[in-house]
């Protein structure tokens, strides 16, 4: 259902009616910020990113003039992109100092959110030791809850590679706590 909407969406963009890229901006922000957000460790960077990948998305619908068949992975492919430019031309790594934690974090008391700070810098520690790829499928599946078949489309392989690569992160990830344990 939601595939048809946002396609329907971009047709109506096509059309000439601007109000539904608001619309399907508004749909898909928190997505897309939160992927970019676990993915550079960096409230900032994360906020630019986001504008750049819907500006993106702009130009390229009216640059080719087509829907893209799957419009969810076809966002998350431009936020990919986005992500490896941004290394590329920065040269950039995340540091945790600047680690604020993703928006709407709910807890009950001041400790429970200073455990769950910490939890979720211990986390992104972790992801950030992985390679690139494997933080984008922990991330992609695990984060944003995508299929195995979305991952794909995202990551521009089949499915079976997307699952193989997300079975080498897991045991990557696992790796990385078991040592941290060995050493407390």
């Amino acid at each position: 259902m939601e595939k048809r909407e946002l396609r329907h969406l971009l047709q109506r963009v096509l059309r000439g009616d601007v109000e539904a890229f608001g619309a399907f901006y508004e749909r898909m922000l928190d997505r897309i910020f939160r992927y970019l957000f676990y993915r550079t460790g960096h409230l900032q960077d994360a906020e630019d990113l986001t504008e750049e990948v819907f500006l993106k998305a702009w130009e390229a619908l009216h640059r080719t003039r087509e829907v893209p068949d799957h419009p969810e992975a076809w966002l998350y492919r431009i936020a990919h992109n986005a992500v490896v430019d941004h290394y590329r031309t920065r040269k950039m790594h995340a540091s945790l100092d600047d680690l604020k934690g993703p928006p709407s974090a709910t807890t009950d008391t001041p400790e429970d959110a200073v455990l769950a700070t910490e939890r979720l810098q211990d986390l992104m520690d972790k992801l950030h030791r992985l390679p690139p790829i494997y933080q984008q499928v922990l991330i992609c599946r695990f984060i944003q809850g995508l299929s195995h078949k979305e991952v794909a489309q995202v990551l521009g392989t089949n499915e079976n590679h997307a699952r193989i690569l997300q079975y080498r992160a897991l045991k990557r990830l696992r790796e990385e706590m078991a040592k941290e344990e060995g050493h407390e």
